[in-house]
């Protein structure tokens, strides 16, 4: 079998702390299920590099990665050196959408060794999917400011909705309900105050779901939705949003589910006709760069998560295993109540494999 192509981008903060913990677990892997991966790192999509490049990212940079499977990424940001909106709009989500990423995949999952903070939660009890459009809805660069300074100053954003964005992501979803046992795709909405767009989507929830009779499915207005996210998570299986309120559903799931800092994400192009990415949910957090306390769980499930997507579950599910125990049994970060490194915690899992 030819090997895999993986970039490594290890970016900014804690991600240059977690990604060789990723890599430690993920070659780990490799080896115990005979799969040939090369690693390729690449020293930009930085803070450091904007600060000496006044750009986040050399010109180049699409054609140096097209080549590959799959990005491994660990955090972009240090605000404090360079605007959020600069450093992610420069690289990340250039990654996203010129690599048509449209899939934002989340995975919410009450893990062993992690405290729920919603009473009379066990594990097996939050076990569901966030399924977020990633390229276009809310999160659009249409608009601009007008008079600005002045009493009649003027902000216009666009949101833009397609039959093409809108028909992928959902047929992404219903398709990924189809192959798990409860059959359930949840559709996020608020058609009863965002006239245009969101009967727009639920239009197209309704005409793809005849094409999926086994799933069943439901839609929730986007704040009762967040309400029940808390009250009854475990009515959720696969749950699927335009870009702004998977946004959010993705970042309250994992919370409710122990820790947003173990959650892993992807962002994928299902037709592999670029590569997908995958990175932890918990960015680069300054403030405890440079301490390796981080917990590196997040960027090893991102790890998983990836494997799986080139094929290879058994490997993702020996991962999962490992971590499982090893959030049981220790050792464990500061942010679990433990007092190992990252490093520390990174070998015990690629051990346990």
């Amino acid at each position: 079998m030819a090997a895999y192509r993986i970039a490594v981008v290890a970016g900014d903060g804690i991600g240059r702390e977690v990604m060789p913990e990723g890599l430690r677990v993920v070659e780990a892997a490799a080896r115990k299920f005979g799969i040939t991966i090369e690693f390729t790192h690449f020293d930009w999509a930085h803070c450091d590099y904007y600060l000496a490049h006044g750009k986040m990212m050399p010109d180049d940079w699409f054609a140096q990665l097209k080549p590959f499977d799959a990005i491994f990424f660990g955090a972009v940001g240090w605000p404090d050196k360079v605007p959020d909106h600069i450093s992610l709009w420069g690289s990340l989500l250039r990654f996203r959408r010129e690599f048509d990423q449209y899939v934002n995949l989340r995975p919410v999952r009450l893990m062993p060794g992690v405290p729920c903070p919603l009473a009379n939660r066990k594990v097996g009890d939050i076990d569901f999917y966030v399924v977020r459009e990633n390229t276009e809805g809310e999160y659009s660069s249409v608009g601009g400011r007008m008079f600005e300074g002045t009493e009649r100053e003027t902000v216009l954003q666009e949101s833009i909705f397609t039959r093409k964005g809108v028909d992928r992501i959902l047929k992404y979803a219903f398709e990924l309900a189809a192959s798990r046992p409860k059959k359930h795709l949840t559709s996020a909405t608020k058609s009863n105050g965002i006239a245009i767009s969101m009967p727009f989507w639920d239009e197209c929830v309704e005409a793809l779901a005849l094409s999926y009779p086994d799933v069943v499915w439901d839609k929730y207005h986007i704040d009762i939705l967040t309400a029940r996210f808390v009250l009854s998570p475990e009515r959720f299986d696969v749950v699927v949003a335009s870009n702004l309120f998977g946004d959010i559903l993705s970042d309250l799931g994992p919370a409710c589910a122990g820790t947003i800092g173990i959650a892993p994400s992807a962002n994928l192009n299902p037709e592999r006709d670029f590569p997908s990415l995958f990175e932890p949910v918990h960015g680069s957090a300054p403030d405890i760069n440079g301490r390796n306390i981080a917990n590196p769980v997040a960027m090893i499930w991102s790890g998983a998560m990836m494997l799986d997507f080139l094929g290879h579950r058994d490997a993702h599910d020996a991962i999962l295993r490992a971590v499982e125990t090893v959030l049981v049994e220790g050792p464990r970060t500061p942010d679990m109540g433990g007092k190992a490194s990252t490093t520390d915690m990174g070998r015990a899992i690629a051990g346990t494999i």
